[in-house]
Formats: structure tokens, C-alpha cells, sequence
């Protein structure tokens, strides 16, 4: 029978209507979407995405292509996990690729190395004071710039009532000029060996290793503590969440604070994996990171989502980008596909949420 009674005052347990968490149909569609290019690979060029076909490799699996794809979305990914908090609240960030770029300018400028093979920096942006620093101190100076910068968004959304697309369309331009101003748009480059072990240390796998422990601790943090309960009650519905005596304007500071300090935690890691630092640094980050977001099936309108699925979201991603190179399409068509699956995400999301509109 479909429907059991439970309870007094005929309430009824209706089982054909459960629903399967959103993750598992993330999961679900990222399987689908390997199987595609496994057999388009089959097909085309006799060759595997992700198993290793050859006997080249210890494992079943094509190792090298695996570290490529988790590497390429475990940076963006970081950003993403903020994105996705600010998503949830109902707001927007386009500011976070910028904040990248800034932060590892100036976070890269006080982990730089006197000497290079005995002779001076070349690339020197301070004195011989300011050199050669403990790791401790670029890694504050860089945590602080943003810091700074989602404070100043949450600040100006909270308390001045800016559109957040417009206040943190504007920390991306103004973040983006600190970038190039910072060094007169020269790299910097040389950091010290302690620096660079953030991006490249645990055989180069500390970029995955502090996403994946990013994730797991917002998405315990979102799910179980009272901050994540705040934030999907105003993404729900911010004037009932008012009511009910939640401190709307303090919790976006938060929320924003919290994003732009994630976005400088990947510039962190970003320059000091590249072991250089330019203005460019984080270019189309945000976009990515939305993206990704968007992806995993964080609603647009905020209320629903979870860091889980943007965890999917982002290696769905990996293997859309990883897939078109193996198939060896050409870039300039890897982003016209990459904008349609942004496009078909966000037209997904909204046929999701008719059903919901219609029940209320």
C-alpha cells in the first residue's frame, strides 16, 4: 500500500512521494557524464577518460588524469565553498576572483626570499627587513586582505542597502586595480621553501587536502550549527527571519567576511603552488566558483543548497573541462559549452523550484 496512517488526526505517510536527496542526483549525473566521455573516447579515439587502458599504471585508473582533474577544481573549489554560503543567504559574489588576485600579490610580497642562487631578488618588493619573514606572517597578511574585502561587501550590502550585485561588482574592479597598483603590474615571485609547501607540500596534493577539509568542516558547520541555520532561514525568506528575531544585517557581514577569507585562503594556495604571484591571478574565479555552485544545486534564489553538492558540482566541472581536452575539442568551443551548461544549470534550478511554487 502507498500510504500508511501514522499517527492521530488521519495524517498519512504517502511513500510513492519521497523524494531522493538533491546530492544524489548530482552524484548521479556525474556518473552519467563520465560514462559520455568514456564512450565518445571509445568511440573517437580507442582511448579511456579514466582507467588506464594501456597497462601504464599500477591501478586500474588513469592516475595522472584523476590528479589533474581533482588539482584543477580543488583551488576554485575553495572559493566555491564561500560562493556557495552566499548563495544560500540569498546574495551574490562576483568580487572573490579579484580578492584572489589582490590577496596574492600582497601576500606573496611579504613571503619572498632575500637570496636566489646567492644573488639578490630580483623580484624584490621590500628591503632585506621585510624578507625571509616566518610563513606565519604572509599567511596573515593575506588572510586579513580578505577579510578586509568580504567585510567591506557585507558591510556595504548589510547596512547601505546596495543591490550585493552591484556593491561586490565593484570590490572586483576596485580589487582588481590594488592588484596590478600593488607591484606596478610586475609578478612576484621567489617565495621562501616554507611558502611554497602550501601549494605544493604532501607530494602536491595539499591544494585537495585543504578543500576537501574546507568542505567537510562548512558543510558540518552549515548543516548543525546555528550560523547555518540563520543562513538558509533568510535565504528562505529574509523578512520572516527578521521577525523571528535573527540579526539579518550582522549575519551577512559574517557570511561575506567568511567568503572573502576563503577567496584569500585560494590565493594562498594558488601563488605559492605557482611559486609566483601576477595581477591576473583569479580571473573568471567567481564566475567559476557560481558556477560550480550552481551546478551542485544551490538555488540561485536562495534557502536550498549544500556544500556536498557543490563538492559534486566542482568535479563535474573537472571532468566536463578534463573531457573536452581529452577529446582534444578546441578551447574557444570548451567555453561556449562551458557557458550553456552554466545556462541549462540555472534554467534547471528554476524548473525545480515550480513544483514548490505551485504546492504553495
Amino acid at each position: 500500500m502507498a500510504e500508511v496512517s501514522h499517527g492521530i488526526g488521519g495524517l498519512k505517510f504517502d511513500a510513492s512521494k519521497r523524494t531522493w536527496p538533491n546530492e544524489l542526483n548530482i552524484f548521479a549525473a556525474l556518473v552519467l557524464i563520465i560514462l559520455v566521455f568514456e564512450a565518445l573516447g571509445a568511440l573517437l579515439l580507442g582511448q579511456s577518460l579514466l582507467f588506464d587502458s594501456a597497462g601504464r599504471f599500477d591501478s586500474i585508473f588513469n592516475e595522472a588524469r584523476l590528479y589533474i582533474i581533482i588539482l584543477q577544481v580543488s583551488i576554485v573549489g575553495i572559493i566555491a565553498i564561500g560562493v556557495t554560503q552566499v548563495i544560500i543567504l540569498g546574495g551574490i559574489d562576483l568580487s572573490s576572483g579579484s580578492i584572489v588576485g589582490a590577496t596574492a600579490m600582497i601576500a606573496m610580497s611579504f613571503a619572498q626570499t632575500e637570496l636566489v642562487n646567492g644573488n639578490p631578488n630580483p623580484k624584490a618588493i621590500f628591503g632585506p627587513t621585510l624578507m625571509d619573514l616566518p610563513v606565519i606572517i604572509p599567511i596573515m597578511v593575506g588572510l586579513s586582505c580578505g577579510l578586509f574585502a568580504g567585510l567591506v561587501n557585507g558591510m556595504l550590502i548589510a547596512y547601505t542597502r546596495i543591490p550585493p550585485f552591484i556593491a561586490t561588482l565593484g570590490m572586483m574592479v576596485t580589487a582588481r586595480g590594488v592588484a596590478k597598483w600593488w607591484s606596478k603590474g610586475q609578478p612576484i615571485s621567489f617565495p621562501t621553501q616554507d611558502y611554497a609547501v602550501i601549494g605544493n607540500g604532501l607530494g602536491g596534493w595539499m591544494p585537495v587536502v585543504i578543500f576537501i577539509a574546507l568542505a567537510i568542516l562548512f558543510q558540518f558547520i552549515l548543516k548543525y550549527t546555528v550560523y547555518g541555520k540563520h543562513t538558509y532561514a533568510i535565504g528562505s525568506n529574509e523578512e520572516a527571519a527578521r521577525m523571528s528575531g535573527i540579526k539579518v544585517a550582522r549575519h551577512k557581514v559574517l557570511v561575506y567576511t567568511i567568503a572573502g577569507s576563503l577567496a584569500a585562503i585560494a590565493a594562498l594556495v594558488l601563488s605559492s603552488k605557482n611559486l609566483t604571484a601576477q595581477a591576473g591571478m583569479g580571473i573568471m574565479y567567481e564566475l567559476d566558483a557560481i558556477a560550480m555552485a550552481v551546478i551542485g544545486g544551490v538555488s540561485l534564489s536562495g534557502g536550498r543548497g549544500s556544500i556536498i553538492g557543490t563538492v559534486l558540482g566542482a568535479l563535474i566541472f573537472g571532468v566536463i573541462i578534463s573531457g573536452f581536452t581529452f577529446l582534444r575539442l578546441d578551447a574557444y568551443y570548451q567555453e561556449m559549452v562551458k557557458g550553456g551548461i552554466i545556462v541549462g544549470a540555472v534554467v534547471l534550478d528554476q524548473w525545480r523550484q515550480r513544483p514548490s511554487a505551485s504546492r504553495s
